[in-house]
């Protein structure tokens, strides 16, 4: 049905409750309303990388690594194995009557904050630094979720935290993020924007801090004037957990209970997630909030559930419990994973070659760890394969494959009785027997993720800085020492100092948290069954000096766009086993209305191995006092070359890539002089000395 059939639909039922019912239906876990044929209904799902935290699931890689594969078709496609699992799950839990937290068609995702300082534990969730990025990769998922059938909605799919939310962790309740119109317009709220405007998002989640005074979950400014009368959102707004009430007891903007339910609800949040609103009633009874801002709130929630097909039935009814972890499914995980594992470096030594009376010794607390595959916000796979069992099932019978653990993962030693690096000895040992390594560090959900919800309690999820836990550091000084061929391969979600590994490894993979079965697709790239084709969607910095501090929400000085010094490793970088380079490029169309520009790029693999890769433009404003500082991401594209192919594709760059910000927060047209820069990375003078190749460049008028 229409939204407005919906909405029609939704206040004739909403007009048979009485105020106390109606008040109900705003938390979280809505009760049922027996007399009118409501079921309960638990609003608070998850599916930021497969549905999680309810059962049995497909599991892709975490969002960050998913950002990595620069494929929006592909990551509609996940975003549609979620919906149909979720309504497979659905379908299932409710026939059983199973109605509990976790297992509706609401799910809290995608996330699509800025990741904008590498400290913060949740920028794994998110799709990188990059607003254009971001963007399209929010609209893909949200498209993926909710479907496209315009008379019912697959899943609900929500955008998330809105507005300006990326740490630190530990003050998120009381924290105050400051930032310009500029930055505000530029950087933090295009991704929202499209997943508004352009996919039709059907909900809004609100965060934690205030933003500029105001606190997210109760701010006229976002949630009326920029959400509902700027961009037409229709929708319903959630506020995070328990966020409403941090009103009075962290932000204290009021003084009540009371006090907090009626900001928030005068200011549209429908849904607390929470127990605030139990507190509506009062509210209404201190003249607090009106009976209609209470009716129109459930209204907006019952028009979800009726677009969802709750009570009228739908065509999604019949999805049965047989699609959760099909093989169809798994296939679209592994995919996923294959394109997010970004090649950092490679002297020669990738890829490895299987061969009788081979050693390879598998090293690092992270090579047999299932909580390095999954990340947070996590679903549970039937089954499990690390980076070792990847390898050891790849090399069979043809070769040997030696382990150590060689490290915990942050503490001292892995028995408790023991000496301190009670592992390393070992590592030594399984160095000195292979003929090559296969070195596996990082962090996992304890280390990096949300306050609250991590074993880190000393940063609340955040990281105090850039390097891996001091016992990995002295594992891998080891593991070089040997002299052996190695390849280091990290797994967290966020850029790790990597100068040492960088320095003397022979080869560097970032695999990300690349999914509960990610070590059989790590394997793959490793024997080179495919090639590695990932894009890094954040910078990683050599040191944290250069950056400003955590709290201060200026962009200046922060991800590719504003930074000064120069990467370890840049924005949109990626190596490959082939060597795909763009040969030529040139606008040949301009679009007199909309100001799309489509570029037509002939694009040659000059390697000797098919590889995918990702076809990159970038834009600068040469002239413009407005313009970002270096250049900014405006269209890509994924391509796959067999060896020696030369092929030509035309890519689109939306007109909105000419326009600039000015401080103000307003769009308006930029100088009319640009360079656009076409190629596989940035045009920065760091990813052509990585890569050996540069990007061609076009002049614009």
């Amino acid at each position: 049905m229409t939204r407005e059939e919906a909405r029609r639909r939704a206040k004739e039922l909403v007009g048979q409750m009485t105020v106390e019912e109606r008040a109900s239906q705003l938390r979280y876990d809505a009760p049922a309303i027996e007399r009118l044929g409501v079921p309960a209904y638990n609003w608070w799902g998850e599916a930021l990388h497969g549905v999680a935290r309810a059962g049995a699931a497909t599991s892709f890689p975490q969002a960050i690594g998913m950002a990595a594969a620069f494929d929006t078709a592909l990551l509609r496609k996940a975003g549609d194995v979620a919906a149909t699992e979720g309504r497979a799950k659905y379908n299932a839990y409710s026939a059983e009557n199973d109605r509990d937290i976790y297992k509706g068609l609401t799910f809290w995702s995608p996330n699509v904050n800025i990741f904008r300082d590498p400290r913060w534990g949740r920028g794994q969730e998110t799709y990188g630094e990059d607003p254009y990025l971001t963007s399209r990769m929010g609209v893909a998922y949200v498209e993926g979720l909710q479907g496209d059938d315009e008379d019912v909605l697959k899943s609900a799919a929500c955008a998330k935290h809105f507005a300006v939310h990326s740490g630190p962790e530990a003050v998120r309740h009381e924290f105050n993020a400051v930032a310009t119109k500029k930055d505000m317009a530029e950087t933090y709220l295009p991704a929202f924007k499209a997943c508004v405007q352009e996919a039709g998002v059907e909900a809004v989640m609100g965060a934690y801090n205030r933003t500029n005074g105001e606190p997210c979950c109760g701010s006229k400014t976002l949630m009326q004037d920029i959400l509902r009368d700027e961009w037409k959102f229709e929708g319903h707004y959630v506020s995070d957990c328990w966020a409403i009430k941090d009103f009075h007891d962290k932000h204290m903007v009021t003084h009540t209970m009371e006090e907090s339910a009626a900001l928030a609800l005068k200011c549209g949040c429908d849904i607390n997630c929470g127990v605030t609103y139990l507190y509506l009633l009062k509210a209404l009874e201190q003249g607090l909030v009106t009976e209609e801002e209470i009716t129109e709130a459930a209204v907006r929630a019952f028009t979800t559930r009726y677009l969802l097909g709750l009570f009228d039935g739908s065509k999604y009814d019949d999805i049965p419990y047989e699609k959760v972890e099909c093989e169809e499914h798994l296939e679209v995980a592994q995919q996923l994973t294959r394109e997010s594992v970004v090649l950092l470096k490679n002297d020669g030594v990738l890829p490895l070659r299987i061969s009788a009376g081979q050693t390879i010794g598998v090293i690092g607390p992270n090579a047999d760890s299932r909580e390095a595959l999954v990340g947070n916000y996590h679903g549970t796979s039937s089954r499990y394969i690390t980076v070792l069992e990847g390898i050891q099932d790849k090399v069979g019978h043809n070769g040997r494959v030696l382990y150590s653990e060689g490290s915990h993962l942050f503490k001292e030693r892995v028995e408790n009785l023991a000496w301190e690096n009670d592992r390393i000895a070992e590592a030594v040992i399984v160095a000195k027997h292979s003929d090559v390594v296969v070195l596996c560090v990082g962090l996992n959900e304890t280390l990096e993720g949300e306050e609250g919800d991590t074993g880190n309690s000393y940063a609340s999820g955040d990281k105090n800085d850039l390097l891996l836990p001091g016992p990995q550091r002295k594992l891998m000084e080891a593991v070089f020492a040997v002299g052996k061929p190695v390849v280091v391969c990290l797994m967290a979600g966020s850029a790790i100092d990597l100068s040492e590994a960088q320095e003397k490894a022979g080869a560097v993979l970032q695999l990300w948290y690349p999914g509960a079965r990610g070590g059989k697709a790590v394997a793959d790239i490793l024997f080179g069954d495919c090639s590695p084709s990932g894009k890094l969607p954040v910078t990683f910095y050599r040191t944290l000096d250069e950056l400003p501090a955590f709290e201060d929400y200026s962009m200046k000085g922060r991800t590719y766009r504003y930074m000064e010094q120069e990467a370890l490793y840049p924005f949109g970088y990626g190596l490959t086993y082939g060597d795909v380079q763009v040969e030529k490029a040139e606008v040949v169309s301009t679009d007199e209305k909309t100001g799309d520009r489509t570029v037509h790029v002939t694009v040659k693999n000059a390697g000797d191995t098919a590889t995918g890769d990702v076809i990159q433009i970038y834009v600068k404003d040469t002239a413009s006092p407005f313009a970002v500082p270096n250049h900014s991401l405006c269209a890509f594209e994924r391509v796959f070359l067999e060896a020696g192919e030369r092929r030509e594709i035309d890519v689109t760059v939306s007109g909105d890539a000419f326009l600039a910000v000015n401080e103000e927060g307003v769009f308006v047209k930029g100088s009319g002089k640009y360079l656009l820069y076409v190629g596989t990375g940035q045009p920065d003078r760091r990813t052509a000395a990585l890569t050996g190749n540069k990007c061609v460049e076009i002049a614009v008028g």
